[in-house]
């Protein structure tokens, strides 16, 4: 699978909600999905996406790569080791360019005032501490939201023709803190398309109650992992910003 590819199983489901991305971008995302199709047409899409692109363009920076390269897309999307030398000027570099796609300047200045010692350029790190909807203005900032729009991980519990049931853990408020509650099941819908093979127990990565992909032991680990991480630092910022 290509990173654009990737990008695109991540990125389709906030573009039918008309949240990221231009208007026209899904059925070019669709095909590059499930035909490997239009990979041109759906990186031009991405590239449009209000805060994708600063990530990816950040990351690519860093390593000397491109902000399509696969191991870049996963990392912001899942989490690698391209994550983990991005320091607190790195990311005063990424808030500014995430003020060039609609980020208010007075935000950018707040949070980059209280960044925490290790901010990480992973989307669960985005949603935690810059705020689901805070560049496009087009979500409201709600824990509710913030679950959605966190990448997570799901186990397959049972499958049906079109729906799943999965189960999985969810963002909550605890003493002030972000945390993770105990999993939970619920159904949500799927394309067979998307997911050939698809099975109970498989392991999906959920974003805006879509599955988007069947993850591998590594790529669980590691969203595992670096949602731990990127609550860590946004609770560490948070905490700064209350008392600030």
């Amino acid at each position: 699978m290509q990173g654009v590819q990737l990008g695109a199983r991540f990125s389709i489901a906030t573009n039918r909600l008309k949240y990221c991305g231009p208007a026209d971008a899904e059925p070019a995302l669709y095909r590059a999905i499930v035909d490997g199709e239009d990979l041109t047409a759906a990186a031009s899409a991405l590239s449009q996406f209000e805060a994708l692109e600063p990530y990816l363009s950040a990351l690519a920076a860093k390593h000397g790569r491109g902000p399509f390269d696969r191991d870049v897309v996963e990392a912001y999307w899942i989490g690698n080791e391209l994550l983990d030398d991005f320091t607190r000027e790195d990311f005063r570099g990424l808030l500014d360019a995430l003020t060039k796609r609609g980020l208010p300047r007075s935000v950018a200045k707040k949070l980059a005032d209280h960044l925490p010692q290790r901010p990480l350029p992973h989307h669960m790190f985005h949603v935690s501490f810059v705020g689901v909807g805070a560049v496009t203005g087009h979500v409201e900032t709600t824990l509710e939201n913030m679950e959605s729009c966190r990448p997570s991980w799901a186990r397959v519990a049972r499958k049906g023709a079109r729906t799943i049931t999965v189960e999985k853990p969810s963002l909550v408020l605890r003493s002030g803190r972000l945390d993770l509650s105990a999993p939970a099941q619920s159904e949500v819908e799927y394309d067979p398309a998307f997911l050939p093979g698809l099975k109970a127990d498989d392991v999906v990565a959920m974003h805006w109650g879509w599955p988007a992909l069947i993850l591998e032991p590594g790529q669980v680990r590691n969203l595992q992992e670096y949602t731990e991480r990127s609550l860590a630092s946004a609770n560490e910022a948070l905490a700064s910003l209350r008392t600030a």
